[in-house]
């Protein structure tokens, strides 16, 4: 007897797209320490997910397995259907905003172009035509043309981020990893930057995971959030995992969540390893 067919007369299929980030069984131990076991997360294309948890956690270390630099100690990992690798080209990086020497001999465009290039040997890849009008774009979309030929160790922090922020998105990636970008920057450039993520996921529906103590300037952008607590972990949308029954449960210890004027405040989970940051007291 023939199959019942699986799709309806007329009515067109959809194609089925793989999740941008897909981890399965995920866990990472460095000897008897685990900071993360049994990690099953699909973040699908255009998906805004902030990884929060104290120091020590394991947010770096999960960004530092998306981007093929350590691997899992059991189960599996994919971006965009693809074991992760080093210089993977779906893959933009946004690192934290540190300071930069005054003398590099390294102008706005040249730390732009290193993320179409930097990651391999000689001449870029790229004809110099074709490399030219992708970094032009890519500084133009975060409002860095003013310094394109600037020394970098000469701009500001937050004129850095952005240049950081362009040379992640210059190759056109699936997936932004952006660990910790809004340490050091003001509340202007931290809603700068912010912005420039924001608007490059809607625009490309590349997906955003996004690592930081501060959920607050990113708080009406995110879809989910993945909360990080010695080797525990919850995940779903804010307002779901950011409660104080959820958190409490994580920390092994009471820990309050309140919202004061539009802002999520944490008490109590500093003494076990949290920062103390915009939302805790």
């Amino acid at each position: 007897m023939a199959a019942p067919p699986t799709t309806t007369p007329g009515v067109p299929t959809l194609p089925v797209t793989a999740p941008a980030v897909s981890l399965r069984g995920a866990s990472v131990s460095f000897g008897e320490r685990t900071l993360w076991e049994g990690l099953d997360l699909d973040v699908p294309p255009g998906e805004f997910v902030a990884v929060l948890g104290p120091n020590g956690s394991g947010k770096t270390t999960l960004v530092r397995v998306l981007l093929g630099l350590l691997p899992l100690t059991a189960g599996e990992v994919r971006i965009s259907g693809r074991p992760p690798r080093r210089g993977s080209p779906s893959i933009g990086y946004v690192p934290q905003q540190k300071a930069l020497d005054p003398d590099l001999p390294l102008r706005g465009r040249d730390l732009v172009g290193l993320g179409l290039d930097g990651h391999r040997f000689g001449i870029g890849f790229r004809g110099r035509r074709e490399r030219r009008e992708r970094v032009d774009a890519a500084l133009a979309a975060v409002g860095g043309t003013a310094y394109a030929d600037a020394p970098v160790g000469r701009l500001s922090g937050g004129e850095q981020q952005r240049l950081r922020v362009a040379q992640a998105l210059v190759g056109g990636p699936d997936v932004l990893l952006c660990d910790e970008p809004l340490l050091s920057l003001d509340l202007s450039h931290q809603r700068t930057v912010t912005r420039l993520i924001d608007e490059r996921r809607r625009a490309a529906d590349t997906a955003v995971l996004f690592v930081t103590h501060e959920i607050n300037p990113v708080l009406p952008l995110v879809d989910r959030v993945l909360y990080l607590v010695n080797g525990r972990f919850r995940i779903g949308p804010p307002e779901e995992v950011m409660t104080s029954e959820v958190l409490s449960e994580l920390y092994g210890t009471h820990v309050d969540v309140l919202r004061v004027r539009g802002r999520l405040v944490v008490v109590g989970a500093e003494d076990h390893g949290e920062h103390c940051h915009e939302e805790s007291a």
